[in-house]
């Protein structure tokens, strides 16, 4: 269903995923560093899986991979919500100077970006064949 819509439209969704998301990073880290890493690494994810969809058995087209892009990338937004105010102290300890080796991501702030992430994708092949 969504893979059918026009190719301008999948890029403007992949686009808004991307600009959630990266709300969520300028929120948490506070650096235009850090956004630009992020717009990099989500440029070279988009890219990689168009490839990785292409060459796959079934042939994905590079519509069927927007969105699972798009829808992806909401659900790890979706995902890191809750931990936003965990994310965001590790940050500020981290500009402070203080060393991040012992720092651990607590299983109850783990489980809900697995989650989203897992359904998003799931409705991501659902909406998309």
């Amino acid at each position: 269903m969504l893979a059918r819509l026009p190719l301008p439209w999948l890029i403007l969704l992949a686009a808004f995923a991307t600009a959630v998301l990266g709300l969520g990073v300028r929120w948490v880290f506070g650096s235009k560093k850090a956004v630009l890493v992020y717009l990099a690494i989500s440029a070279g994810c988009c890219l990689g899986m168009i490839a990785a969809g292409a060459v796959q058995y079934q042939h994905w087209t590079a519509s069927h991979m927007l969105v699972l892009y798009s829808f992806g990338w909401l659900g790890l937004a979706i995902g890191f919500f809750p931990s936003r105010k965990l994310l965001r102290g590790y940050a500020q300890d981290q500009r402070r100077g203080a060393s991040l080796k012992n720092v651990t991501y607590p299983a109850r702030y783990q489980a809900p970006v697995y989650i989203s992430v897992l359904l998003m994708v799931l409705l991501a092949s659902l909406l998309s064949s």
